[in-house]
């Protein structure tokens, strides 16, 4: 419901002039807003202002996920992409160390780079964190969330060093992070569809939270499965999608976009002839 109420009000809004800055919710005569009765919700009236205001020019951001350098190379070659994100389950199937693959993806990608700690206890997620850190500006903590990766987001916060709070299944799991300062929020998607859950309802909960508290977190909707889960993310307005490289090459593909081509060399081929 809360997926279907936020591409509701977004298609309003779109639907209405663009205007410089923020605006007001489009209303009736009588002031009031005005959405179709089947998304009508008692947090219909936030949402929508909250909604009404988001600016025009900030797109939802693509991450990588994947420890493959030449995959990661190949897809950055298209310009489209923002950032890393990497775990210890993919930096094994490359066979080489976490600093290896993180120096190497900093050579292709000038953008937010996470590379996750493997300690559980606070002092040592720290240490760890703040040898990450110190490989480069563009390193970004990646931090299981736990409590005491929650205290070792809140230090490492106060020193400046930016955070991606991991392995996130709940709303309230996703609020304390940003309660402690985290710099993005990981929602995993496809494993909550695994079980039978929604997992695009739990990144459209975490918009709408910190939308409701004006938080800086950034959602990360992370286990991207397919081009439909990056789609939803998209429209829900998760501030970035990591997403596997096979997935940002499928966004590319559309059967009439390879017929319409096909065509249109054939037709050339023969203006060429005549």
């Amino acid at each position: 419901m809360v997926l279907r109420l936020i591409q509701a009000i977004r298609s309003v809004r779109q639907g209405l002039p663009p205007r410089a800055g923020h605006g007001h919710p489009p209303s009736g005569r009588d002031g009031e807003t005005r959405l179709p009765a089947a998304y009508q919700h008692p947090a219909t009236p936030r949402l929508l202002t909250k909604a009404w205001a988001l600016p025009y020019s900030v797109p939802m951001k693509i991450f990588i996920d994947s420890g493959d350098i030449e995959a990661i190379r190949e897809t950055a070659a298209m310009g489209v992409v923002d950032g890393v994100t990497t775990n210890p389950s993919l930096i094994a199937k490359e066979g080489r160390t976490l600093k290896d693959v993180i120096s190497d993806i900093l050579e292709i990608v000038d953008g937010p780079i996470s590379a996750e700690v493997i300690a559980t206890d606070y002092e040592g997620i720290v240490a760890e964190g703040r040898d990450l850190a110190k490989m480069h500006k563009n390193i970004v903590v990646k931090v299981p969330l736990i409590a005491e990766g929650i205290k070792a987001v809140k230090t490492f916060t106060a020193e400046g060093i930016k955070t991606n709070v991991t392995l996130c299944f709940s709303t309230s799991q996703a609020l304390l992070a940003a309660k402690a300062g985290a710099t993005y929020i990981s929602p995993f998607v496809g494993r909550l569809d695994d079980v039978g859950q929604d997992g695009m309802d739990l990144v459209a909960q975490i918009v709408q939270v910190y939308d409701n508290y004006d938080l800086p977190t950034q959602v990360l909707a992370a286990s991207i499965r397919h081009p439909t889960h990056f789609l939803q993310a998209a429209l829900i307005g998760a501030h970035v999608a990591t997403v596997p490289p096979k997935v940002v090459h499928q966004l590319l593909k559309h059967p009439l976009t390879d017929r319409g081509l096909e065509k249109f060399l054939a037709d050339a081929a023969k203006t060429a002839k005549s």
